[in-house]
């Protein structure tokens, strides 16, 4: 079957999908605004925020994190055009004030058959997770005993394919966990690879 059709059977469930109670209201978000379906990089994420990809449809698109994910793919010269985005869960979760919230354990559990089909249906030669949800999500398609503390910007291997874990792009971490001056120098592992990934890709 064609990786368009494949991707549209799974678009089409993730519309469908009622699971999780307090995001039946919520529209996922996962369709061709994610990206190319031959990317050099697939990106995972937490979940879509409220003024952006709930919003925009688009993830990192719209609001304060969408745009420092923007440098960060300009540091490498990569653009949107080039790169697949996902998240752990694919609706926005809200706390009860209509706050952006972490996704739970359950929620990410539910949405997690999901991202495996999605990694499979795209089959990026590189993934790169954006904070330590995304990936601690990874552990639910293939085992591995990596931390964001200790991995991150690291080259690593999970389940047949290289991995690199960075923060998380919002204006909270930027704060307190990983100045944007870090982040720009932690995506050039990322960087590193996409250009060894293209030189062999010609040999």
């Amino acid at each position: 079957m064609k990786q368009s059709t494949l991707f549209s059977q799974l678009e089409a469930e993730a519309a469908a999908c009622l699971i999780c109670e307090r995001m039946r209201e919520r529209q996922a978000v996962l369709s061709p605004l994610n990206g190319t379906l031959t990317p050099k990089v697939m990106f995972i994420a937490e979940a879509p925020g409220r003024n952006g990809a709930d919003r925009t449809r688009i993830p990192f698109h719209g609001d304060a994190s969408g745009t420092t994910f923007e440098k960060l793919l300009a540091s490498i010269k990569l653009t949107r055009a080039e790169i697949f985005i996902t998240n752990t869960v694919l609706c926005s979760p809200r706390k009860p004030s209509g706050a952006n919230d972490k996704p739970t354990r359950g929620e990410i559990r539910n949405c997690s058959h999901f991202l495996h089909r999605t990694i499979e249906v795209i089959n990026p030669p590189v993934i790169a997770t954006l904070g330590a949800v995304a990936l601690e999500a990874l552990k639910l398609i293939a085992p591995h005993d990596y931390t964001l503390k200790e991995s991150a910007a690291q080259l690593l291997n999970w389940n047949g394919r290289k991995l690199v874990p960075l923060y998380h792009p919002s204006p909270q971490v930027l704060i307190t966990a990983r100045p944007l001056i870090q982040q720009l120098n932690d995506i050039k592992v990322l960087g590193r690879e996409i250009k060894r990934q293209k030189a062999k890709g010609k040999s």
